[in-house]
């Protein structure tokens, strides 16, 4: 599950202490954006430290610097290996060569260490034209990513979308959602590949309501999970990407009405209430399901 995921600044200590405690599904300590050139050395050692302490079963990732700089091989050979980290998160990822060279590198790292080829996880992070112009290539480039990530901040300074309002609709736009082509297209290579789409973060960390709007908007559009900045954000964005009790026991009751109907009355579709139920909206039901009992709902009987 990543419904939430919690971004800590890997230079804070007592921001990672205080991570330890929340009920995000996946916990990132950044060494990227959030870290100022001068505080990355200690932010990498504080990261090191902090993978190896517990976390309580929660995925716990690295967002390491971009593959362009000069922190990024030393970011991925210092957090991994002591093999605790779960995800290594890949930013301004522009190619599909920026994943293969990340999945290398790791291979020699779990090789040096003697931990086993292909454990840790990545994260792509899709943050501008070039990005998205290949993202169908990037979500094939390794057997190891799990998620593409939507970076929205950098994305709209990338095509030029005049607005300061990150993941707000720019004003004077009438088309609709100035983010849904991107968002879109994300999530169509991230489901070809078999993999998550989570969305970017929204940055007015005291606005709740759009929030809550913002989180609604991509769970409704098909996504896993949204990226959150402050401890506020968490509850809205597990909500958010949980289906509803309503809507786990309707889709129960879906998968039940068509195993009968498939398995007793050897019939391919049939009517539960008003709605003609079939093979697809089995799916349908399954996909609710599964994001239920990952949730921890308990089926009432």
């Amino acid at each position: 599950m990543r419904r939430s995921c919690l971004a800590v600044p890997a230079s804070s200590e007592r921001f990672i202490e205080k991570a330890r405690g929340l009920p995000a599904d996946e916990v990132f300590l950044d060494l990227e954006d959030a870290v100022a050139p001068a505080a990355k050395a200690q932010a990498r050692t504080n990261a090191v430290a902090a993978v190896a302490g517990d976390w309580g079963g929660r995925l716990v990732a690295v967002r390491v610097n971009d593959a362009a700089t000069q922190w990024a091989h030393r970011d991925v050979l210092d957090v991994v290996s002591g093999g605790r980290v779960n995800v290594i998160i890949l930013p301004k990822v522009t190619s599909p060569d920026h994943v293969v060279w990340l999945d290398v590198l790791l291979g020699q790292v779990e090789r040096e260490a003697g931990l086993p080829v292909g454990q840790t996880g990545i994260e792509a992070q899709i943050e501008d034209a070039s990005g998205l112009a290949a993202v169908n290539a990037i979500a094939a480039a390794s057997p190891r990513l799990e998620a593409l990530v939507f970076g929205p901040a950098d994305f709209m300074a990338s095509v030029g979308i005049r607005s300061l309002d990150v993941g707000g609709q720019p004003d004077g736009y009438v088309g609709g959602d100035a983010y849904h082509y991107p968002l879109m297209r994300i999530l169509i290579a991230a489901r070809s590949r078999g993999l998550q789409a989570i969305d970017g973060p929204y940055l007015k960390v005291r606005d709740a309501e759009g929030m809550r709007r913002s989180a609604a908007s991509a769970a409704a559009l098909g996504y896993d999970g949204k990226w959150v900045l402050h401890p506020t954000q968490i509850e809205a964005a597990n909500q958010a990407f949980a289906p509803s009790e309503a809507d786990y026991a309707r889709a129960r009751r879906i998968i039940e009405a068509y195993v009968h109907a498939t398995t007793v009355q050897a019939r391919g579709a049939v009517m539960l209430g008003d709605e003609m139920i079939d093979e697809a909206s089995r799916k349908m039901a399954e996909a609710i399901v599964a994001r239920g009992n990952a949730a921890g709902f308990v089926p009432n009987r």
